[in-house]
């Protein structure tokens, strides 16, 4: 199923890839060819427009300039800057800011002479004459504020096809998240109702035995492992749902934990446990919160393939505790580091891999806490490390 579902996922993900990249090529052709028309159009105005100052400036008393007029007039957009033979401003219109400085029209002069967009228009008949007698004048012309807007359009509409790209992978990635939850946590309370029924037959067959052999002290280890029993079992039922917490004395909890692991751990694992002389409270679920802990010294013993230092310890961080579980194991590749607390994934050669991240939503979600490898090199050790908030 994991999978399949993973192969749905990246389906998807490349189908909105190529969506997104066809909506901007076309968007990005569409607009290059109306930019490219409306340059065009803009061009010919600006020859009709110039052609109007011509007749004006080569008019005589008898000429009627009403249309002249109107077609000057209609201007209303295209920034012009009309110049004489000597460079001279005379006339300005449409600027975006009417500047009034010599050096910023003279900076928009040369920009649009830059850009090619200029028209001379010689005000005598002949043109060698005009020439040579400086009788005539330039006009330059920029880009309308509309041509300027749509040329920024495609890197607008860009950013918006790439925001919808991203939004629609987020969304599919946090459905993958919440859909693999709740794999996890009916996997956890199926785990839970399975075990509730063995116990039950064990417990029954543990007092039997008693009555047979009453002063055997074999049963008080088989009740121990029968309540460790019912307390994983207790765990496992509560992931899922909003535990209820009580203010604990941190250190016990530790401490028993550490007990635990000494005894079940190889006699080549030498653990070294530093807890703070006076009681340190913090509000929490003792069984859940243990097995985090547990957890993290298990993982740190197949680490060190059973051979090694295990060190716990306790300090305080401002309002905060934190427990630090380090071993000297093999260490955590760096690309792997990101990896330790997702569902699924492990190097073990059996295993789930939801240890860390069952762990993670404990200590994060449950108990509003922070777990993270604090460090860790390769053949040197890694250190976990939880911040809890102190009562």
């Amino acid at each position: 199923m994991k999978v399949k579902w993973n192969h749905s996922i990246n389906t998807v993900k490349v189908g909105l890839g190529i969506v997104a990249l066809l909506i901007t090529v076309v968007s990005l052709w569409v607009s290059h060819e109306l930019i490219k028309d409306l340059k065009q159009e803009e061009h010919t105005r600006m020859e009709v427009w110039a052609e109007a100052m011509r007749v004006m400036g080569q008019a005589d008393n008898n000429t009627d300039l009403t249309l002249v007029l109107k077609v000057l007039k209609e201007n209303g957009s295209i920034p012009v800057i009309v110049i004489d033979a000597e460079g001279n401003v005379l006339e300005q219109r449409n600027l975006e800011k009417q500047e009034n400085s010599k050096d910023a029209l003279v900076q928009e002069i040369y920009d649009m002479k830059k850009a090619g967009r200029c028209i001379r228009i010689f005000l005598t008949e002949e043109e060698h004459i005009a020439l040579k007698n400086k009788n005539y004048i330039t006009i330059c012309y920029g880009e309308s504020l509309m041509l300027k807007r749509l040329a920024s359009y495609p890197y607008i509409q860009l950013g918006v096809v790439a925001l919808f790209a991203l939004i629609g992978i987020y969304a599919l990635l946090s459905s993958k998240r919440a859909e693999q939850n709740k794999v996890w946590v009916g996997l956890s309370r199926e785990t839970a109702h399975q075990l509730g029924t063995p116990i039950s037959s064990l417990t029954a067959w543990s007092e039997v035995l008693r009555e047979t052999y009453p002063n055997d002290p074999m049963f008080v280890e088989m009740d121990k492992d029968i309540s460790r029993l019912r307390l994983i079992a207790e765990r496992f039922s509560k992931i899922g749902s909003a535990p209820e917490l009580k203010v604990e004395n941190l250190c016990d909890v530790v401490a028993r934990v550490a007990e635990y692991i000494s005894h079940r751990a190889s006699d080549q694992v030498k653990m070294n446990v530093s807890i703070p002389t006076d009681e340190v409270y913090v509000s929490m679920n003792a069984p859940l919160f243990e097995w985090v802990i547990e957890n993290l010294c298990k993982n740190a013993i197949d680490a060190m393939q059973g051979c090694g230092n295990l060190d716990i310890y306790i300090y305080r961080s401002e309002n905060n505790v934190v427990i630090e579980v380090t071993d000297t194991g093999k260490g955590i590749p760096s690309g792997n580091l990101k990896n330790v607390f997702r569902p699924g994934f492990t190097t073990k050669r059996r295993g789930w891999g939801l240890g860390l991240s069952l762990a993670k939503r404990i200590v994060e979600e449950y108990h509003n806490g922070k777990i993270y490898v604090k460090s860790s090199q390769i053949g040197i050790g890694t250190t976990f490390a939880v911040e809890m908030r102190l009562q």
